[in-house]
């Protein structure tokens, strides 16, 4: 998705929100990098805490995504027909998630026989890493973003209506409580009409940018820094309580208290706006790159980098020694996934990382 968008004769530079796409993934990577299971800890010692306040920071990602996926795409949706638009978004994003999401499942069966041996059930393990990976793991995230984009597209005409919002923020506020409630099963993951909303509040917050760019401005960081803070602590405690129910998602995204944690800190990334160092990363062309193909490094590649070290579990470790594991799964993921995409970019194979 690019960062101009061109409305009439005008072309507005929203460059700044590939950026800001990039430092959500950055997120989500980190967020995937933490996790080492849910409930790994017997009781709520310091390091649990630890482990669920490394977990929090980058839960951001995945709802700022949709909204600034939602805010480069509202322009367009009046740029193109329907069709036309789903056609080229299936191009872009559709093909290259197939072959990524098929290169993990060859990945995890080749992974699973090896452990197995001769206890391997190719059929049934066929199935079930299919149902897995599309239900379970980050590459549910196409099946939902390309729902969200064509329910927007059936309701084009409709969609800068405050009724169609208040509709698509019934549906999420069910998921939000559901989270808590459990009338139905609540992983985020498979919350398909949980996330409409935020896509369609990013379209209104690029049709309505002028006015929200100039309160954002005039509003002090201590302001903003301090919702910041104030609801990442109230996510915390969130998942705390969660935890103590043994709720079935306790890190679910849908969580109230991570819907305005998230929401808080895309609001703080456009007060800043600007992030020189992002741009060595070359976000525009990198960012659904990595979301391709990190968490095949996440679930394939660190237990054998990790492997030779004998590093005790996670709720073993030393509060600094988890810290320090954490971070350098996050260096390792991201790295080596800028390298794979670095090296592909080089051939005629470079569609495959989309953009």
């Amino acid at each position: 998705m690019m960062g101009n968008v061109t409305v009439g004769n005008e072309t507005k530079n929203f460059d700044f929100v590939d950026t800001i796409r990039c430092i959500a993934m950055m997120g989500i990577v980190f967020e995937h990098s933490v996790h080492n299971g849910t409930y790994i800890f017997n009781d709520f010692s310091f390091k649990h805490l630890l482990y669920i306040c490394l977990g929090q920071l980058g839960k951001f990602g995945t709802i700022s995504f949709f909204v600034l996926a939602g805010f480069l795409l509202g322009s367009k949706f009046t740029t193109y027909s329907s069709w036309e638009y789903f056609k080229r978004r299936l191009k872009v994003i559709f093909v290259p998630w197939v072959i990524w999401s098929l290169i993990y499942i060859l990945c995890c069966l080749i992974q699973q026989k090896v452990q197995q041996r001769n206890n391997f059930n190719l059929t049934a393990e066929v199935v079930d890493r299919f149902k897995v990976t599309y239900l379970y793991t980050n590459y549910w995230f196409i099946i939902n973003f390309l729902f969200c984009i064509g329910l927007l597209l059936i309701f084009k005409k409709y969609l800068y209506s405050w009724w169609l919002g208040g509709v698509l923020f019934i549906f999420t506020a069910i998921y939000n409580v559901n989270v808590y409630t459990e009338w139905f099963l609540p992983s985020h993951t498979i919350a398909i009409f949980g996330f409409v909303f935020y896509l369609w509040l990013g379209a209104m917050a690029n049709k309505y940018w002028l006015v929200i760019e100039s309160v954002i401005k005039k509003t002090p960081y201590i302001i903003i820094i301090s919702i910041v803070l104030l609801t990442y602590l109230w996510s915390v405690f969130d998942v705390v309580h969660l935890i103590k129910v043994k709720s079935v998602d306790p890190y679910n995204t849908l969580r109230i208290s991570n819907s305005f944690y998230s929401i808080a800190v895309l609001i703080l990334l456009f007060k800043i706006k600007n992030f020189k160092f992002v741009n060595y990363l070359k976000p525009r062309e990198t960012t659904f790159g990595i979301y391709l193909i990190h968490y095949i490094f996440v679930v394939i590649l660190l237990p054998e980098v990790y492997r030779p070290f004998h590093l005790p579990l996670v709720q073993d470790m030393t509060s600094l020694g988890m810290i320090f594991f954490v971070v350098s799964r996050f260096v390792v993921v991201y790295g080596s996934a800028m390298l794979v995409i670095y090296l592909i970019s080089k051939t005629k194979l470079k569609w495959i990382i989309g953009r």
